[in-house]
């Protein structure tokens, strides 16, 4: 994983993601989000980090479009949220975005493992990020995270 630093941007798949986001037409926005969210969500096996870090600058993409989420500042995220633009999420999303990252932060996600090897001790930054996303989609979306998780077939 090619990783500059803990936020959900700051690496090169998801930078990559957030390139591949840009250049996708409006309408098929919100399908590339909700499609990183349930890669993850849905996984049985090892969860590749690959996965897990579109999933978690999904997340982040969702967590801002919630009312009184953090705006999208990072140089890395999509230039088209940036610049003050915004995609026409599902409702659902919160619900099936705070699933992937409970996935994500599993004993069984790779993602995990490599953080949880750069730091030995509690203060991890990058477990601090996907915490503060799950707190914020939880809080602002009204849903604990309980409700609505997907199944192999409904996030499709």
């Amino acid at each position: 994983m090619g990783s500059w630093d803990s936020g959900p941007f700051d690496n090169d798949t998801a930078a990559d993601w957030c390139g591949d986001l840009d250049k996708a037409d409006a309408t098929e926005r919100p399908a590339l989000v909700r499609k990183a969210l349930h890669g993850a969500a849905v996984e049985q096996d090892y969860l590749d980090s690959d996965i897990a870090c579109e999933a978690i600058a999904a997340a982040a993409i969702v967590a801002a479009h919630l009312p009184g989420g953090q705006p999208i500042t990072s140089p890395y995220a999509p230039e088209v949220l940036r610049s003050g633009g915004r995609l026409d999420l599902p409702g659902d999303l919160p619900a099936l975005a705070t699933s992937a990252l409970e996935r994500i932060m599993s004993a069984d996600s790779e993602w995990h493992d490599l953080w949880r090897e750069a730091y030995a001790d509690d203060d991890n930054p990058a477990f601090d990020t996907v915490r503060e996303l799950r707190r914020t989609l939880t809080a602002r979306s009204g849903t604990d995270g309980s409700a609505g998780r997907p199944d192999h077939d409904s996030a499709r």
